[in-house]
């Protein structure tokens, strides 16, 4: 079939053909189907979806795209962790080199921002020197004698996802099942892992609003791996509100530093133990979550995950002295205060709001050749529940140019709801699914 024909059988609501779709995405990738093409692909699957059969060969495709990478060099159990994506979500951060300290080797291959979320690798590059755009030997190396790699997709691994994911962040093609799960998929098996744990967030911040859609995308992404011959595991997490208090690239860094350190807010540092301690499981390091909790909270304690970290750091060429002093890391020049507009509660937040708010402030990408600003974003100083009073600061926000603040600021500040009474609150993990 020529690519309008499969356009237009699946835009009707057809079936295609594994042959077909191999055909189509082997075509995408060596650049005979036009980016044009395959964004009229993903609308049509984003209406029409994809069965198990098509979404299977689909994300197989995805995967043979490139190399699959062999990590038997290191023989631990090998684990990582993936996120469909929040805001302020910098649990990578601190998962990895947790997770490594503990003995579980971490090869992890991360993206950018997409859409409202942000990027792991954009966090990571606000650390002077940290390179993310390692060779494949490299990355090999690293997992094998630091236990920990964290770089983007090379041109070897996955390519077909790596031209996919920018393109579905600028067409409105992010939130598809079918294509999330596919997406993610195939870039984690083909980074040599044994087994993963997937961070399935849901809420106003996540592309999962409700959580029979999250638990879809969680049983849809296990079988997947189910079906490759890989263990996964999925924990469903509120994204109703914002993940800790920072939200912004150097901004996360550091708190994601704090959280090793013992001193972060409860439910990132929550959701950091919750996922790391899954990985200790399946790594064979802890028989139970219970377990493998106490050794992440004695890794905090001792020093050794943030040892780990600025191994990390300094082995991927970045400056390991950020680590303990922030002011190596991007610093905005100026700061203003969003203020609440009565007394009472912090009832709510639009979190896509706040994510939209910090794409317009330039800490995401509003183009797929959008340059990221390292050092803007804001810092949550009220959080659902929390009381406020007229006048009082609810949000500082972090930036370099002025032009943009006034729009970001309403923006912001409409994305606060304050009543006379504080909500209930909600749990941070909603669901285990395997």
């Amino acid at each position: 079939m020529q690519p309008y024909e499969l356009i237009k059988t699946k835009r009707d609501g057809g079936r295609l053909d594994p042959a077909d779709i191999r055909a189509f995405i082997q075509a995408y990738t060596a650049g005979t189907v036009a980016d044009y093409q395959m964004a009229a692909m993903c609308m049509a699957v984003y209406f029409q979806g994809m069965d198990s059969r098509e979404l299977g060969a689909w994300a197989r495709a995805m995967l043979e795209s490139g190399e699959v990478l062999d990590l038997s060099d290191t023989p631990a159990v090998k684990v990582d962790k993936h996120s469909t994506g929040g805001v302020g979500d910098k649990v990578s951060l601190s998962l990895a080199p947790l997770a490594a300290a503990c003995g579980v080797p971490v090869p992890m291959i991360s993206g950018r921002g997409l859409g409202h979320t942000g990027g792991t690798l954009d966090k990571l590059e606000s650390i002077p020197g940290f390179d993310v755009n390692l060779s494949t030997e490299e990355y090999r190396r690293l997992v094998r004698e630091v236990g920990c790699c964290l770089i983007g997709q090379t041109a070897q691994v996955a390519p077909a996802d790596k031209k996919l994911y920018a393109l579905r962040d600028v067409t409105a093609t992010v939130d598809c099942i079918p294509l999330i799960a596919s997406s993610i998929m195939s870039k984690k098996l083909a980074e040599g892992i044994d087994a993963l744990v997937l961070d399935v967030k849901v809420g106003s911040g996540a592309f999962m609003k409700r959580d029979e859609d999250a638990r879809t995308l969680a049983k849809t992404m296990i079988g997947l791996g189910a079906e490759m011959g890989r263990k996964v595991v999925a924990l469903l997490t509120d994204m109703d509100q914002p993940l800790g208090r920072k939200v912004g690239n150097a901004l996360e860094v550091m708190e994601a530093v704090d959280m090793l350190r013992g001193e972060a807010p409860e439910d990132y540092t929550e959701i950091t133990y919750a996922l790391t301690a899954e990985m200790l499981v399946l790594g064979k390091k802890a028989a139970t979550v219970d377990e493998a909790r106490q050794k992440l909270r004695r890794a905090v304690e001792d020093g050794s995950a943030l040892r780990k970290l600025r191994e990390i750091i300094q082995s991927q060429g970045g400056d390991p002295r950020s680590v303990d002093d922030y002011s190596l890391l991007p610093q905005a020049r100026s700061t203003v205060d969003v203020v609440a507009p009565r007394t009472g509660f912090v009832t709510g937040i639009d979190t896509e709001g706040v994510g939209l708010a910090a794409v317009a402030l330039g800490a995401g990408r509003q183009r797929v050749d959008s340059k990221i600003d390292p050092a803007v974003g804001f810092t949550l100083l009220k959080k659902v529940g929390e009381a406020v009073k007229e006048g009082e600061p609810v949000v500082r926000v972090h930036y370099n140019d002025e032009a943009p603040v006034n729009g970001v600021k309403a923006r912001l500040l409409a994305a606060y709801r304050f009543g006379d009474a504080a909500p209930a609150p909600r749990p941070l993990v909603r669901e285990r699914v395997e």
